[in-house]
């Protein structure tokens, strides 16, 4: 497994027979795996937020998928393929906004549609594949958008895109620590990002355990923050980008692009090819989650809102391509996404 400079988190791991994550509903307080053997549990973890973030969801359907398999063949294995379906159908249920869990769920799809006999070997080995594949692109993908960073720069992250999120490494994140690696930076400022705090909780914490500082603010002073001239680089990472560039993202990312195009300041999104889905024109299209409203209405188990207050919930926000100044996945940097561009880009992979 591939470990570099300021890097040493791992939240998806498979021991022997089962798969453990990484409990991120309660970091940093305590840091515990939770081990999983079927796959049912497995997309209950993805929907109750034990393990978020799109590269990461899609890895951890991957192995809830060995589990299906290994389930349904030890129990009639002359029809295993057709008995996993509705296993499938769970996991594919699991969280609607991020493309990598689809993508995932049908690469192994099609690597089960061709196996004879005993399928688990082969497909431990491509759940295997997809996460190594996953880590290897985000140190790509740090070492391309550093190279676009200048020295002294100060960047803005949103939300965690970074080895929680994925495989390893990160998005966001990776290119955070590749460029502060290089030296090229003089300030991490995180988003505190309400209302699971992921920013808080998880951004905050994976940095410092690498050993890069980190200035977290609240989200509503992010605008204020690019006004004192302290980032010149808004950089997050994405669930879904449409064929046009639309990037869909943690709610208050939308917030973020509008203040960085009003200040001057730099707007990166990272993510693997994986997250780009070329079948939605734009981000008219891409569905949007909306959570249980207690989440905002209450803060660590607590009610703070005003009892009859009605909410509105929603996970994500579109960002316009005109907004976005890059696109860099794995495959290389797409500057003013276009549909064009989109499309040369997904061409060369």
């Amino acid at each position: 497994m591939i470990m570099k400079q300021h890097d040493s988190i791992r939240p998806i791991t498979w021991q022997d027979d089962h798969l453990e994550l990484l409990d991120q509903r309660i970091l940093p307080g305590e840091y515990t795996f939770v081990k999983y053997t079927d796959a049912h549990a497995v997309a209950d973890a993805i929907r109750d937020m034990v393990v978020r973030g799109a590269p990461a969801i899609g890895i951890t359907a991957a192995y809830g998928i060995v589990l299906s398999a290994r389930q349904h063949y030890g129990s009639q294995p002359e029809n295993w393929f057709t008995a996993m379906q509705t296993d499938l159908d769970y996991l594919a249920a699991s969280r609607p906004t991020a493309i990598n869990l689809f993508w995932a769920i049908d690469r192994m799809k099609k690597r089960a549609a061709e196996l004879q006999g005993d399928p688990v070997p082969a497909l431990l080995a491509e759940a295997h594949a997809i996460l190594e594949e996953d880590i290897a692109a985000n140190h790509r993908m740090g070492e391309l958008a550093a190279e676009l960073i200048e020295a002294g720069s100060g960047v803005l992250t949103h939300c965690n895109a970074g080895a929680l999120a994925t495989g390893g490494y990160g998005t966001a994140l990776g290119v955070i620590r590749s460029a502060w690696g290089q030296g090229k930076l003089t300030a991490v400022y995180a988003d505190e990002t309400r209302p699971w705090l992921q920013g808080a909780r998880l951004t905050a914490w994976e940095l410092l355990q690498d050993g890069i500082p980190v200035n977290l603010n609240t989200d509503g002073a992010a605008a204020w923050l690019m006004k004192q001239g302290k980032v010149q680089w808004v950089i997050v990472g994405s669930d879904r980008i449409a064929a046009n560039g639309d990037v869909a993202n943690k709610i208050g990312t939308y917030n973020l692009a509008v203040a960085a195009k009003y200040h001057g300041v730099k707007f990166m999104v990272a993510a693997p090819t994986s997250t780009i889905d070329m079948n939605v024109a734009s981000g008219a299209e891409i569905p949007i989650e909306t959570r249980d409203g207690a989440e905002i209405l209450s803060l660590g188990g607590k009610r703070v809102a005003a009892e009859g207050a009605g909410t509105w919930n929603p996970v994500f926000d579109v960002t316009p391509a005109e907004l976005v100044d890059y696109i860099v996945t794995e495959a290389g940097v797409v500057a003013r996404p276009s549909l064009d561009k989109m499309n040369k880009l997904i061409s060369r992979t």
